[in-house]
């Protein structure tokens, strides 16, 4: 699972339904494209682009390719389909690379993390993946037997070694708790001859033993607690619904993300160690993972049909080029660094990146690739996190800041999550000087594989809301570079007054300003009026 995609099954062992997922379920649905709606119009806090695409529609345009790197896009789906990059120089299917770009039949982009005969679903986190390296080099060390020149690496080694074992213990305990539970309420069905238990049920049964009794009164806590809002609600629905689906992921934690002894990378066939080649993958942009950059890819540039409640994408008369580098688990720098630099030489003028890590394994890597988009007049959107966490004090990866240096990137933005009402999303990363605003991202209505749709929730929502945005003003106002681009959405972002909840902290109440660079919300509209300023001068 892409961590930057809010899971709607969070649970906690405490009383199965987080906090967070209760007030989800509970919120209002929003209009179906409340994110390209504007507060002056609506009265709410989209990206204002319906708005700003009015004030446009006499106005020329040269469209643009906007690449979305992420775990794959399902091109069929009928809003993406017309609206998907193709790369004219490439012959489909003939097994030859007629553009001679070093990828055979990339006809609609790329997937790094393919090989020869299959794509890699799976992966480790990249805390795995460090702590396995360093383990074959400090396993059997102690401190004082560490060389001054290892001894830097062998505390990092420490730190790793017992965040990753808090991490999987924690998860292992989880799973077994969650599991207890269903196994409780199976006996229990047996104890009272029921196929189901419903509420009445509960408060009928009298058990002897401490152990159901426990799991009686959790049932009962969940029952008082979702009857309101789900009818006929029932043990079976609960467990179907959510349990499962946290089952399902504690179980991928322990077995594949934070498990030292699965590696996938040989589907791939690379030499890893070696972050100059480029030249490896298949042409496989589906995979086996597109829930989420379908989703993404339909908020960016979903067709725009004007049928009242179809869903629409932000931006108009943009191509998808679709890159995949992310598994489930932590996607991986090398592949990262190509993703970017394939996109940038294939004529992507934006590229959507609704992916981020706590751990990076070589910074240096993508910042190179970073580099290279900014000498190429390419803008790089990317999603802040769902950890709400204060990314000025917490690693988050990638990011605009060189590594071992004090220059950053000016052709990047980085999102934070936010409602229909401008309040930040509780889940939300924020920063006052890593984070420049915030965009729609809670409750995003947009495309799912195979022709359906669906509200997700993420930072991972929003960003691409602001890659449409970028690509408007790319697409109206072609002679502005992309550090003027981002300057632009800076300048115009619709600020917010009153305070709001500090994400992960709802009783500690903040203003923008203390959560982001520009103290605001993207708007559109606005960005708009100001590239038309900046272009007559």
């Amino acid at each position: 699972m892409n961590k930057y995609l809010r899971p709607l099954f969070c649970l906690s062992i405490a009383g199965f339904l987080s906090f967070s997922l209760f007030a989800q379920m509970t919120r209002k649905t929003p209009p179906k494209n409340w994110q390209n709606e504007s507060i002056e119009q609506d009265s709410v806090y989209g990206t204002g682009s319906d708005k700003a695409l009015e004030l446009l529609k006499d106005h020329s345009y040269t469209p643009i390719v906007v690449a979305v790197i992420d775990g794959g896009t399902y091109i069929n789906h009928p809003a993406l389909k017309e609206n998907l990059w193709t790369n004219p120089k490439e012959i489909p299917n003939n097994k030859i690379d007629d553009d001679k770009n070093g990828y055979v039949d990339d006809v609609h982009g790329w997937d790094f993390i393919g090989g020869k005969d299959s794509d890699i679903k799976q992966e480790n986190l990249e805390l795995t993946r460090l702590y396995r390296d360093y383990s074959k080099k400090y396993i059997n060390t102690t401190p004082d037997k560490v060389s001054k020149h290892d001894k830097k690496d062998y505390e990092r080694y420490l730190k790793i070694k017992k965040t990753f074992e808090t991490a999987l213990d924690g998860y292992k305990k989880q799973y077994a708790n969650l599991k207890g539970f269903v196994d409780s309420v199976n006996m229990i069905k047996v104890a009272l001859g029921k196929k189901d238990l419903t509420p009445t049920d509960m408060d009928n049964y009298h058990p002897t033993d401490t152990g159901m009794a426990k799991v009686q009164r959790r049932l009962q806590r969940n029952f008082a607690r979702f009857q309101p809002f789900f009818k006929g609600i029932t043990a079976d629905s609960i467990i179907v619904q959510f349990i499962n689906k946290a089952l399902d992921s504690y179980s991928a934690f322990v077995k594949y993300q934070y498990n030292v002894d699965f590696n996938p990378r040989y589907i791939v066939n690379d030499n890893y160690t070696n972050a100059k080649e480029r030249y490896y993958g298949n042409n496989d942009v589906i995979g086996p993972t597109d829930l989420h950059g379908t989703h993404v890819a339909g908020i960016i540039g979903g067709a725009r049909s004007n049928t009242p409640g179809q869903q629409e994408g932000v931006a108009d008369h943009v191509k998808i080029m679709v890159v995949r580098v992310v598994p489930d688990g932590d996607e991986r720098d090398k592949d990262v660094a190509n993703g970017i630099r394939y996109a940038v030489d294939n004529g992507a003028k934006v590229i959507n990146m609704s992916f981020g890590k706590g751990y990076s394994y070589n910074k240096k890597t993508v910042d190179k690739a970073v580099k290279y988009a900014e000498k190429h007049d390419v803008l790089l959107v990317h999603a802040a996190g769902n950890d709400h966490q204060d990314n000025d004090t917490t690693d988050n990866f990638p990011n605009r800041k060189f590594e071992n240096s004090d220059k950053q990137a000016h052709n990047w933005i980085e999102v934070g999550a936010s409602d229909s009402k401008g309040k930040p999303a509780s889940f939300s990363n924020y920063g006052k000087s890593s984070v420049d605003f915030f965009a729609p991202g809670l409750m995003v209505y947009s495309s799912v594989p195979d022709t359906g749709y669906a509200y997700l929730s993420g930072t991972s929502m929003a960003s691409p809301c602001v890659a449409g945005v970028a690509a408007i003003i790319r697409e109206y106002f072609p002679k502005l570079s992309a550090k003027q681009v981002r300057e632009i959405l800076m300048k115009s972002v619709t600020p917010v007054s009153f305070k709001v909840p500090e994400p992960g902290h709802a009783d500690k109440m903040v203003t923008y300003s203390d959560l982001c660079i520009s103290g605001g919300i993207v708007n559109t509209y606005k960005a708009v009026q100001l590239a038309l300023k900046e272009t007559v001068k």
